[in-house]
């Protein structure tokens, strides 16, 4: 019997980038992989600057946004794994985000807010925005 021994490589990131529509990262295998950014509403939702702002977990293998709170994982990208966040999370971490910082929703917001005439109930139009934001990000 012939047995082959295999060095198994761990696959690390040595990049990221993130545009408009995706989350791209190098490995140093010499591979460049990309997820859909909507698999990542926090990202999604995030400025340049907060996307911008990563550090790596273990030497590359997860990434780890500290102004979004948000933690990928190489293993769960190159798996296909999206975000696995409930929506009532999502809810909670995008209502408590300051609107100016909202960037992925912003056009979004602005959009829904210009509906608005003064004196309307805030309450009912805050649940609304926030509904429409949520079914922006899911779509």
């Amino acid at each position: 019997m012939i047995s082959l021994a295999t060095k198994q490589i761990e696959i690390r990131a040595t990049s990221v980038r993130v545009s408009d529509d995706a989350l791209i990262v190098d490995l140093n295998d010499g591979r460049t992989v990309s997820a859909p950014l909507a698999w990542y509403p926090r990202l999604l939702d995030g400025t340049a600057a907060e996307r911008d702002n990563y550090q790596f977990i273990g030497e590359g293998l997860g990434i780890h946004w500290p102004q979004l709170d948000e933690d990928i994982s190489v293993e769960g990208i190159l798996a296909g794994r999206r975000s696995h966040e409930s929506r009532e999370s999502f809810e909670q971490w995008l209502a408590s985000r300051p609107r100016a910082t909202q960037s992925g929703l912003n056009s979004h917001w602005a959009s829904v807010r210009s509906d608005r005439s003064p004196g309307d109930d805030a309450k009912h139009y805050q649940e609304r925005d926030l509904k429409r934001a949520i079914q922006k990000v899911q779509s």
